[in-house]
């Protein structure tokens, strides 16, 4: 019987010690710098460019017909956002603010088209990038269905923070309670409870500004 040999898979190229900034800086003169609380985009602004966090923090919100905001994301530096504007969306569905100071590299949707088809290394990047950010949809969902609000208080500091990442964050720009409550969907009267308790228990150091400890984690895992 004749035996088919298996072929291993091609080796895909990756280019040691990529700079990602160092790249978009140079594929892209496009660099805008945004105050605390200055907004990036408006939700109904024209959709046609993707923005990458350089440095600082973003909010990204919608409003609802009846006036009504919900804090969606908090994202930070090594993050994209506007990602929509590569499926032809024509305007923004959320509002982009800055949490403190904030540097964006600009990426019209045409240039960042011809990046993905022609640089592999990026284009890894970005899936990369879009996979995780699928992935925490869907755990956000998950949470926000089964677990209590003080776990969400506690992962959504935890991911504030960048917990478990290479270059997690010291400490987290100054945000609100009631951003807090928006997101883990639950009330600033709560949110300021469970800040209390984490701060009392050695889990935050917390005044004013949230500096998290490894130590939250066990919130998180306790049944």
């Amino acid at each position: 019987m004749r035996t088919r040999k298996r072929l291993a898979p091609p080796k895909v190229p990756v280019a040691a010690g990529f700079d990602l900034v160092s790249f978009l800086e140079t594929a892209t003169s496009q660099t805008t710098r945004h105050r605390k609380g200055e907004k990036i985009f408006s939700q109904g602004d024209p959709g046609d460019d993707v923005l990458y966090i350089r440095e600082g923090a973003v909010k990204l919100s919608v409003l609802s017909r009846v006036g009504k905001e919900a804090v969606i994301a908090i994202l930070g530096p090594g993050d994209f956002l506007g990602e929509r504007a590569l499926t032809g969306q024509s305007a923004r569905i959320e509002t982009a603010s800055a949490l403190a100071g904030t540097t964006v590299l600009v990426i019209p949707r045409d240039a960042m088209v011809r990046l993905l088809h022609t640089e592999p290394t990026f284009s890894d990047r970005f899936i990369s990038h879009m996979l995780s950010r699928n992935m925490r949809i869907e755990a956000d969902l998950v949470d926000q269905l089964f677990n209590s609000s003080e776990k969400r208080l506690a992962r959504t500091l935890l991911l504030l923070a960048r917990y478990g990442q290479v270059s997690p964050a010291q400490q987290l720009p100054k945000i609100s309670q009631e951003t807090l409550a928006e997101m883990v969907g639950t009330t600033r009267s709560r949110v300021n409870f469970f800040m209390n308790k984490f701060r009392k228990l050695g889990l935050i150091e917390y005044n004013g500004s949230i500096k998290i400890k490894s130590s939250l984690l066990s919130i998180v895992l306790h049944d």
